[in-house]
């Protein structure tokens, strides 16, 4: 068995702004989202996404007839499905993003292959992004590349790669997988998604412009069921870095910190500007500091002041706090890159 079970044809799941093929149900708009949508809770059936309960939620299986969905009110879904091929459901947001947590509690019954996860992808560069907190017979893996410490558990930080697969870019793409594996199964909590999103970009894995972002249940080849409630969380654990390179850190979005436990930078995205922006950070927690930023793909450092520098990292020049211009280069990628202190 490879590093990740051969899943054939899976990423036709993906909303890949056109009809799913004659099973989808609605026309899909140029963001992603379906043009006709339930108002109230659901059972659906066929491959299609929209909103239900104030959240947008994606339903896709390559097996239709195996597996069905409860669309509920608020954050809740339920998945039945029995000797399924495979398939993706959940509720979240049609664009994700890096200050997004993510509270849940329910159940997960799976027998055979299956994950829970906060799931999404990116464009420019196309990821595909798996934070897996429970899994069935099969546990994901790959190219080890860490770990991160958040919301109470422990992850190990996995890079893969899909070659002429589907994705939500069409039917034959190439594009790295990114994965964070709980080390423990647990079936509720809160998920920090800016706590992975800066340890793999401490490691090099730089996600791009966000597309949707889901908690998910994924089955393949399996049989179970599921009956999640998530919402919008209003904070997370705190992330501690470790495995082989790197710290953990939490940060993106508009503001964010970072850290390996000592210090803490946090970024605060300010002033924006047709082909760049800027980014200020400020230090807490020690005096004589040295921190990193990681800009995303794309990204470059036009100037900075308020610190000494050299090349990414940044170390006193009589101040906590300094500031950074970002080019956002060919993809007009204006997320806020991390700083790490330490």
């Amino acid at each position: 068995m490879s590093s990740v079970p051969t899943r054939t044809a899976d990423r036709t799941r993906r909303p890949v702004r056109r009809l799913i093929g004659a099973v989808a149900v609605g026309a899909l708009l140029a963001g992603g989202v379906a043009a006709a949508a339930p108002a109230m809770a659901a059972t659906i059936n066929s491959n299609q996404t929209g909103t239900s309960g104030g959240y947008w939620f994606s339903f896709w299986t390559d097996s239709p007839g195996t597996v069905s969905a409860g669309m509920n009110d608020g954050g809740n879904y339920t998945t039945n499905w029995q000797n399924t091929g495979n398939f993706v459901i959940g509720k979240g947001w049609s664009k994700g993003d890096s200050s997004k947590v993510v509270s849940y509690s329910g159940s997960f019954n799976p027998s055979g292959n299956a994950y829970l996860t906060l799931y999404g992808w990116t464009n420019g560069p196309l990821i595909e992004y798996y934070i897996v907190d429970s899994w069935g017979t099969y546990r994901p893996t790959g190219t080890h590349k860490g770990t991160v410490t958040s919301d109470g558990g422990t992850y190990d930080i996995y890079e893969t790669t899909r070659v002429n697969a589907p994705s939500i870019e069409g039917n034959s793409s190439t594009f790295k997988q990114f994965w964070s594996v709980r080390q423990s199964k647990r079936v509720g909590g809160t998920i920090t998604a800016g706590n992975h999103f800066s340890a793999w970009a401490s490691k090099g894995m730089q996600l791009g412009n966000h597309n949707y972002m889901i908690l998910a249940t994924e089955g393949y080849q399996s049989s179970g069921s599921s009956n999640i409630t998530m919402s919008a969380g209003s904070g997370g654990g705190g992330n501690t870095g470790g495995g082989n390179t790197g710290g953990g850190n939490t940060g993106g979005g508009n503001t964010g910190g970072g850290s390996t436990g000592s210090c803490t930078a946090t970024a605060t995205k300010a002033e924006s500007w047709g082909d760049r922006f800027n980014v200020t950070y400020t230090v807490s927690g020690k005096s004589n500091w040295s921190v990193t930023v990681y800009p995303s793909n794309g990204q470059s450092i036009q100037s900075s002041w308020g610190a000494n520098r050299n090349g990414n990292t940044f170390t006193p020049n009589g101040s906590n706090s300094f500031g950074v211009t970002y080019y956002k280069g060919s993809n007009n990628v204006d997320w806020t890159p991390t700083g790490v202190c330490s």
